[in-house]
């Protein structure tokens, strides 16, 4: 049977498999598969789960926050902030709805913390213009 090498990459690690058989994922446009010697092809994936199959083997799941995919030459190369692998459904459901939580709060709290610093620097402008009028 027809295969190709699946290669993992993400800030921490990365990750060699090879004998997959198939994958599907996701990106802007709708959900896409790749079987072996499909055509150079290139996309990003939206957040969720990717998943690919090895052979005679049950799915085995991919939870992305989004990621760059890079087929060419039967290999399939995924470039990732962070990816976590589990053949369970249902768990690595759970840790990605954790991981978008996580995430969620990060963000809000990036927003918030800009806010500030804003603020601050407006503050500080008005403080640096009262100071040159009252100096002229």
């Amino acid at each position: 049977m027809n295969q190709f090498v699946l290669n993992l990459f993400d800030a921490t690690h990365e990750q060699r498999i090879k004998g997959v058989t198939s994958f599907i994922g996701e990106d802007a446009s709708g959900s896409f598969g790749i079987l072996p010697n499909h055509a150079r092809f290139m996309t990003t994936l939206v957040f969720g789960l990717a998943r690919f199959r090895l052979e005679a083997e049950n799915w085995q799941y991919l939870a992305l926050p989004g990621a760059l995919v890079y087929f060419n030459n039967n290999e399939l190369t995924i470039s990732s902030r962070h990816f976590l692998l589990d053949t369970d459904l249902k768990r690595i459901s759970i840790l990605l709805e954790q991981e978008l939580i996580a995430e969620e709060e990060n963000l809000r709290a990036t927003r918030e913390s800009l806010h500030r610093m804003e603020q601050a620097i407006l503050k500080r402008m008005l403080m640096l213009k009262r100071k040159t009028v009252w100096q002229s």
